[in-house]
């Protein structure tokens, strides 16, 4: 007689949930975020936490011990000294956009389609990291340690 139960071994992976994530003041304040919160994402806007003209040291330390995913299209932050140690400190997670010149909705458009890859990079590898997201979406991991099971 065969069970009616469903194994575990068959049964579907739970989806994983996307992390709360920061958008730079880079990003903007609406557009990103509105298109990421649509898909169901938590967003928090650098414009609620911090002054325009905060530090990025700042900023980084507190969203990293927060526990918040930073999103960000300035390129130059992962070769700045001051920026990359405060993210390292803070043990944060940051992918940043290496598409140069888009509008507000192709930034959206391409965070939303890459937010697959993003959550489960955050799953796979320990904080601190940073990774590119490029104009076709891919994400790279440009340094990370990775988790060991």
């Amino acid at each position: 007689m065969k069970s009616k139960k469903r194994s575990a071994a068959s049964s579907r992976p739970k989806l994983l949930e996307p992390p709360t994530l920061f958008l730079d003041r880079s990003l903007g304040k609406k557009i990103v975020a509105e298109a990421l919160r649509a898909v169901g994402v938590k967003v928090e806007v650098h414009d609620d936490h911090f002054a325009p003209d905060a530090p990025d040291e700042t900023w980084l330390s507190a969203v990293g011990a927060k526990g918040w995913v930073v999103l960000t299209k300035d390129e130059r932050i992962r070769f700045r000294t001051i920026e990359t140690e405060a993210l390292m400190n803070a043990r944060a997670r940051a992918f940043v956009l290496t598409a140069g010149n888009m509008d507000g909705a192709s930034m959206a458009q391409l965070f939303v389609k890459a937010l697959p890859r993003i959550t489960k990079l955050c799953t796979k590898h320990t904080p601190p990291f940073i990774a590119t997201i490029s104009k076709t979406g891919s994400v790279v991991v440009l340094s990370a340690r990775t988790r060991r099971r």
